[in-house]
């Protein structure tokens, strides 16, 4: 009964899986892609278990894990173009929802039931520091081309338009959006 009750994620995303089990986690993410088993941000996010659960286990069978984790990141980096490293912290049901260009920072911290889309970038900024990267809140949404930079903090419940760049701490309960572009008439050339 306590996989029903959903607590607030902690960052220890190994302590997760111990609590909630380790299938129930990973059928969790197939639910949170549509059922769709071949989805690109699905296999990223398995092998990101992976990485993490080899954590949990003893050897050889950690050994086998780690080996199964390499070989699997650099498959969805290689060819999904999906950079998810095991040291990142995710929480319960992210759904990677398209492939391409999805950078997350090695210590970024996700959240329950996020929503990441393709040319997302969590990279770091001018105040990088070793070991710490973006902490994004719970039911996050993120828009095609969304590049959250440094050691910011985004609250829960945010939705992000497309193309936002974020450089400092967003607050919870809001949308983000880039203002819409202007239309400027051409200049009419001189004609002496």
């Amino acid at each position: 009964m306590e996989r029903m009750l959903e607590q607030p994620f902690d960052g220890d995303e190994a302590a997760l899986i111990r609590r909630v089990g380790f299938r129930f986690l990973i059928g969790e993410d197939f639910r949170a892609h549509r059922r769709e088993p071949f989805a690109p941000g699905l296999h990223a996010l398995w092998v990101h278990r992976v990485g993490v659960h080899a954590q949990n286990l003893r050897a050889p069978l950690r050994q086998l894990a780690r080996v199964f984790h390499r070989a699997g990141q650099l498959f969805c980096r290689n060819i999904y173009g999906i950079e998810l490293e095991d040291t990142v912290r995710v929480g319960r049901r992210l759904e990677i929802g398209h492939q391409s260009g999805i950078v997350i920072h090695r210590y970024a911290t996700i959240g329950h039931n996020c929503v990441i889309r393709q040319n997302v970038t969590f990279g770091v900024g001018t105040d990088w520091t070793e070991g710490r990267g973006p902490v994004i809140g719970n039911s996050v949404r993120f828009g095609v081309g969304t590049v959250v930079m440094g050691n910011v903090t985004i609250g829960n419940n945010v939705t992000i338009g497309p193309n936002c760049v974020i450089s400092a701490d967003v607050p919870s309960d809001c949308t983000l959006f880039v203002p819409p572009p202007r239309v400027l008439p051409k200049a009419k050339p001189d004609n002496r």
